[in-house]
């Protein structure tokens, strides 16, 4: 009925699955970070939830350039959307220098690796050579990747013309597909008034366990979350996402000049709108919660802020959140400026569905790895193999592979270490350790001391 509204919603899944994971935790300020084979999605959530915008942009001229794109006044989830994914193509561009997307190979030829075509070195490409996926247990095993392809595309299309060895190229196009990640996510935070340390790094999709231990120590951020099923997290995302509902009443008015009676008719009349929506889609009455906002901004200026309106609807109180949002966006406030509102928004929302994790999760085997709260049921060693792995500040590592579905709760391993499960694998470093929970979560702790004291020299 609605079809719009169905827009970006997969990025949103994603970011509903890490609001959810973050509450279970305990870790109500984590970034979202949701890497698959095209793009990383990143969302900030504070206080459990994540801020939504009220425009978004399709059919973009240039898939993630602002302002290329058909604006769409629809409220969706905020969060940043650019071109590195597994499938990112590498290339030397016209100054010489390595490159690393938006152009992706996709699914089909895909990267150079699954040997289905593709020609031009990728980021998962770049991930074999530097040992951080093995070639015999991608997907499981059922997929087994090309090495040897890949070390002849690397060096035919980046390793020469760059005059460097093929471990370097692979290097390269790690670092700088990272760094492109760091440096939006960066500008993202900060555009909210936010420091990005404060927050834990919630990472899933096919890559982001894979380039969330290089993304983290970007950033300075010392915990790492990769929840269980980290590959196939968005579907999880869908299945625990509450009913909602956004309403919205338009009409430019000076604040001082708001009829305060006329406001709480609005809402009155959104709140009975959108009961009856809910209520229709199965969502009982008594567990529905509203949110009421407004866009506001400076009498004279172009752009509106989203302002969270308080219990009491009168201009005072209206005046002292907008001056609070403000202060807290751009860190400054203006006195004697008359203010404006454009519109006036309602977001209702049902409960969310119950859905328990128990830590249930089986091995490629069939065999259950997880049962219950978390008792294992097998009595395997979850060391599994050795292989030299590159990090950074410490070249190829001899490097401890560990299957996922073995772990035991509680049990704190040190990196260097891979961490191998069905849909993704996770990297961790020498300067982290790492510990398994009851649900199959994996933490991740940087040592960021360490960090710190190496970036000073």
């Amino acid at each position: 009925a609605h079809p719009v509204q169905l827009i970006e919603s997969g990025p949103a899944a994603g970011a509903t699955a890490a609001m959810h994971h973050g509450r279970l935790l305990g870790l109500p300020d984590v970034i979202s970070f949701d890497m698959g084979g095209t793009t990383a999605k990143m969302c900030l959530i504070e206080g459990g939830e994540a801020e939504h915008a009220t425009t978004f942009e399709a059919a973009r001229v240039r898939r993630f350039k602002r302002g290329s794109g058909l604006p769409l006044k629809v409220p969706v989830i905020d969060l940043i959307e650019i071109g590195a994914g597994g499938g990112s193509v590498a290339s030397v561009n016209a100054m010489g220098l390595l490159t690393v997307g938006p152009e992706s190979a996709g699914s089909v030829p895909g990267p150079v690796c699954y040997a289905r075509g593709g020609t031009r070195p990728t980021v998962t490409d770049a991930d074999l050579l530097l040992g951080y996926l093995s070639p015999d247990y991608f997907l499981a095993g059922e997929m087994a990747l090309d090495r040897a392809a890949v070390e002849r595309a690397m060096d035919e299309h980046l390793a020469r013309p760059l005059g460097m060895t093929v471990l370097e190229a692979a290097a390269g196009i790690h670092a700088v597909v990272n760094e492109n990640m760091a440096a939006a996510t960066r500008m993202y935070v900060a555009e909210k008034g936010r420091d990005p340390r404060r927050y834990a790094l919630l990472a899933f999709g096919g890559a982001g366990p894979v380039h969330a231990y290089g993304l983290a120590k970007l950033l300075k951020l010392s915990r790492i979350v990769i929840p269980a099923g980290a590959g196939v997290a968005s579907a999880l995302g869908f299945l625990v996402a509450a009913p909602a509902i956004d309403l919205v009443r338009s009409g430019i008015t000076r604040l001082s000049a708001v009829d305060w009676t006329e406001v709480r008719a609005k809402f009155a009349e959104m709140e009975r709108e959108a009961r009856a929506l809910l209520a229709d889609a199965g969502a009982p009455p008594d567990d529905i919660t509203f949110t009421r906002t407004a866009d506001m901004r400076f009498a004279g200026q172009g752009f509106d802020v989203n302002v969270r309106l308080p219990d009491t609807l009168d201009e005072a109180s209206t005046r002292a959140a907008f001056h609070a949002t403000y202060a807290r966006l751009f860190d400054r406030r203006i006195e004697g400026v008359a203010m404006e509102i454009l519109s006036w928004r309602l977001h209702a929302t049902g409960a969310k569905p119950p859905l328990p994790l128990h830590g249930r999760g089986r091995d490629p085997r069939g065999e259950a790895a997880w049962e219950g709260e978390g008792r294992a049921t097998s009595v395997e060693q979850p060391m599994k193999a050795h292989r030299p792995v590159y990090f950074p500040d410490a070249g190829l590592t001899p490097c401890a592979v560990y299957d996922r579905y073995l772990l035991q709760p509680g049990q704190t391993l040190r990196g260097p270490a891979v961490v191998e499960e069905r849909e993704s694998t996770v990297v961790i470093g020498p300067d982290a350790t790492f510990t398994t929970d009851a649900a199959g979560n994996l933490t991740i702790d940087i040592d960021v001391t360490a960090t710190l004291a190496a970036a000073a020299d």
